[in-house]
């Protein structure tokens, strides 16, 4: 019996011995990279923990603020899985107002927006545009209308129309990443322009088409660049703007060559591309394409929805946040957040749904000052979270339900599950790392106002977190 008190101590000294060396290995790893001259005017935050005790193992500037960009998703992705649930479903509810009388509708077709971020969208096997158009046309058809005596409503008043989060750079507001979103969305409120850049630098580059067509007009200041030189051009174009400007360069000989900006009010090509199927379809309309935004700067009311044709469904949560964790979608996030304050409080507003997450994660045990987020996507550079609140976040995700989707949604980098983040002069990732003695360690790394570039911050970050393998 004297032996296993002497065992017990033993193996306690060898845990203790390995935290000991991981600690040890971090902080020189640490300090050569702080000595790096990338790094004279940056800040780093590092906060590891044993995923399996929660015992801290390594900590630098773990509780200081700083912008984290898109691992901040990590607290939206999280805090919508456990507040409106791993399977829930968007509605887009299609149905109409007034009587059909023989094959004629006496009223309007009225399309109604509850936020759904993926009506449209080309990741699943039933959301993509032409299906949900044919399923809107096939619903009218059924329901034996030839006519429509009224008008198309495109009813978006369950979010707020301030779509855009507010600190977001010009830069970004009209750039796919940067779309806002509304309670109405199509297309992932993406379009792309297709470019022919000429043959030799300098050419001038001819706009080819937009996919799906936009209503605004896109100015064209793209030049031609050198060959193999990749995407250099910017969209600058506001939510509602009728119209914009595309600026840059693209890259010589690359016929149809495509970039994405953000639709500037997605109601309006969600309606015509309804309107224009209808009519291909044999259906009369009558009226005009009616959307919640014109009909609220006009102070007029919204038409009634009487009765219901069928109700568009989007996949469930957790299949959501694979992709909006996988790919970095800020659109998600923000429609997360938006979703959180619709169901709270009955509208979808940016600010309601931010606080709601940071009172969430308060309850949680997170200081709220340590949580100081403006958006749900990380892409505002006012954004500021500690390394210690991702962990925390990170470990409360372990012991849900849903935690095997979560793991399974983040992203892999050089070997490990991890999220990351990247806007000018920062570069983050948060995650959790196996390492080769069995043990599992939960972790946050975030640099601020690096110099030089940011492949050469990634690659001394992965040999910190090397250290963990």
């Amino acid at each position: 019996m004297r032996k296993i008190p002497i065992i017990i101590v033993c193996l306690i000294a060898i845990t203790v011995s390995q935290a000991q060396s991981i600690h040890d290995r971090l902080d020189e790893k640490v300090k050569h990279l702080m000595a790096d001259g990338q790094m004279k005017h940056a800040i780093m935050g590092l906060h590891v923990v044993n995923s399996k005790t929660g015992r801290l193992v390594y900590d630098l500037n773990g509780q200081v603020g700083l912008a984290p960009a898109s691992t901040q998703k990590i607290f939206t992705a999280i805090a919508a899985l456990d507040t409106l649930g791993s399977h829930y479903r968007y509605k887009t509810p299609i149905g109409f107002s007034g009587q059909i009388q023989g094959d004629t509708l006496n009223g309007n077709l009225v399309v109604v927006g509850y936020g759904d971020p993926t009506l449209g969208s080309w990741r699943y096997p039933n959301t993509k545009m032409q299906q949900v158009l044919q399923s809107i046309i096939s619903a009218v058809a059924a329901a034996g209308i030839h006519t429509i005596n009224g008008d198309i409503v495109l009813d978006d008043s369950k979010f707020s129309y301030q779509p855009v989060p507010g600190g977001w750079p010009w830069a970004d507001v009209g750039n796919y990443y940067g779309s806002g979103t509304w309670a109405l969305n199509w297309n992932e409120n993406q379009y792309d322009v297709i470019l022919n850049p000429g043959e030799t630098e300098g050419d001038l580059v001819s706009i080819a088409s937009t996919k799906p067509s936009l209503l605004p007009t896109l100015s064209n200041l793209v030049t031609t660049g050198p060959r193999g030189s990749g995407d250099n051009t910017n969209i600058y174009m506001a939510p509602y703007a009728t119209s914009g400007l595309v600026e840059g360069a693209a890259p010589a000989g690359e016929k149809n060559f495509v970039v994405s900006g953000s639709i500037p009010y997605p109601a309006d090509v969600l309606g015509k591309a309804v309107f224009d199927n209808l009519v291909a379809a044999g259906i009369k309309v009558k009226g005009h394409v009616v959307t919640g935004y014109q009909l609220f700067v006009n102070r007029r009311p919204m038409p009634s929805f009487s009765s219901s044709l069928l109700s568009i469904r989007s996949p469930s949560l957790d299949s959501l946040v694979y992709w909006f964790l996988q790919k970095s979608i800020n659109f998600y996030g923000e429609t997360f957040a938006r979703t959180i304050a619709f169901e709270n409080i009955g509208i979808g507003s940016t600010q309601e749904g931010v606080d709601i997450i940071r009172n969430y994660w308060q309850a949680k045990g997170i200081e709220k000052s340590s949580l100081k987020m403006v958006d749900g996507s990380g892409l505002s550079p006012q954004n500021r979270v500690t390394a210690a609140a991702e962990v925390a976040a990170l470990q409360y995700a372990k012991t849900a339900g849903w935690y095997s989707n979560f793991y399974t949604a983040l992203p892999t980098y050089n070997g490990t599950k991890m999220k990351s983040g990247t806007i000018g002069g920062v570069k983050a990732y948060a995650g959790y790392q196996n390492a080769a003695d069995g043990n599992q360690y939960t972790f946050s790394i975030i640099i601020n106002n690096y110099d030089g570039s940011v492949e050469n911050v990634i690659q001394k970050m992965y040999g910190v977190l090397d250290v963990l393998k």
